[in-house]
């Protein structure tokens, strides 16, 4: 029998695919062991008004393809404030709730912290699909987002091909390049802007100037947002190189859609560890994707430097747009 009694389960800052997932497999495996699941709704301001529910089997059926959360999600500036964070604390010690499972981004590990702080056993789950937290090797809701980049970038593609025009994408993925960088390598796009690595438009012109030189009419340019404003990109880029070019910004569709089967079965197998490390008692851990397993590791890596940018990955993509 598990000491812990009830565990609650919230999602925090931007949603991602997969997140469901994961929220079904907290649920019930907590009532696999008869521990009782509350779900908190609308991430931590939710949990500072109090806005949770017992979740039952039937709560989380039919979930697992739904993008987005069922559980909804909000950013809460009261949140980190000692005093938000102790209204959120004793509104879970007041149902008895003895731990919680956060599934977000850098942001909500910082709150669980707090409250692990204040008696309250943790645990993080990684949901963004910006790929940015340190420790894990994958994020839930990266793969679905790489994936919703490549099909919407096939389609610009005729219209670039039709129009013998460069396009220039954005792509999401705050001051973290992975998902210009793989969806980028994947599309064969000529150029990759990321913030990780500095560019000089001189060399992305004499690229572009190289292709249509021997007959390519078109191109597309992945830019990540964190590497510039891609206004002032695609300005200076027609300046330097005489061609013509068009902006699409792909924005918050990136986050939406089914989650793609890996992040599904990233969704399961972290929620499932993350109750599993519950009942073994242990707190203040995060569940990350690392060498190819499932594992816990201290919350404190998530806070540590970032891990190496995949330089490999990055020259062959230059390499092959030669």
């Amino acid at each position: 029998m598990s000491k812990i009694q009830k565990i609650a389960v919230l999602t925090s800052g931007g949603d991602a695919p997969g997140m469901n997932s994961a929220i079904r497999a907290v649920v019930r495996k907590g009532i696999y062991h008869d521990i009782k699941v509350y779900g908190v709704f609308h991430g931590y301001e939710g949990l500072i008004r109090g806005e949770m529910h017992e979740m039952k089997l039937g709560s989380v059926a039919d979930i697992v393809h739904r993008g987005g959360t069922i559980l909804k999600t909000a950013r809460s500036e009261e949140m980190y404030t000692e005093s938000g964070q102790k209204k959120a604390a004793q509104q879970l010690m007041d149902k008895e709730i003895e731990a919680l499972v956060v599934i977000g981004g850098d942001g909500s590990y910082r709150g669980a912290q707090s409250l692990s702080k204040l008696g309250i056993n943790v645990v993080g789950l990684p949901g963004t699909i910006d790929n940015d937290i340190v420790g894990t090797d994958l994020t839930i809701g990266f793969d679905t987002a790489v994936n919703t980049v490549v099909d919407a970038v096939s389609k610009l593609r005729d219209t670039a091909t039709s129009h013998e025009r460069t396009f220039l994408v954005e792509v999401m993925g705050r001051n973290c390049g992975d998902i210009a960088l793989r969806s980028g390598l994947a599309i064969g796009a000529e150029s990759i802007l990321i913030p990780e690595i500095p560019f000089d438009l001189e060399e992305v012109s004499e690229k572009l100037l190289r292709g249509y030189r021997r007959g390519k009419n078109h191109s597309i340019i992945i830019v990540a947002e964190g590497a510039g404003n891609i206004w002032d990109i695609s300005s200076k880029l027609k300046e330097v190189s005489g061609l013509d070019n068009r902006v699409t910004i792909l924005g918050h569709i990136q986050r939406g859609g089914s989650p793609s089967a890996l992040d599904s079965l990233l969704g399961a197998t972290m929620g499932g560890k993350a109750v599993e490390v519950l009942i073994e008692g242990k707190t203040e851990v995060m569940i990350s994707y690392y060498n190819n397993q499932v594992i816990e590791r201290p919350l404190s890596i998530a806070f540590g430097p970032r891990d190496p940018f995949d330089q490999k990955l990055y020259d062959l993509a230059n390499e092959l747009a030669i």
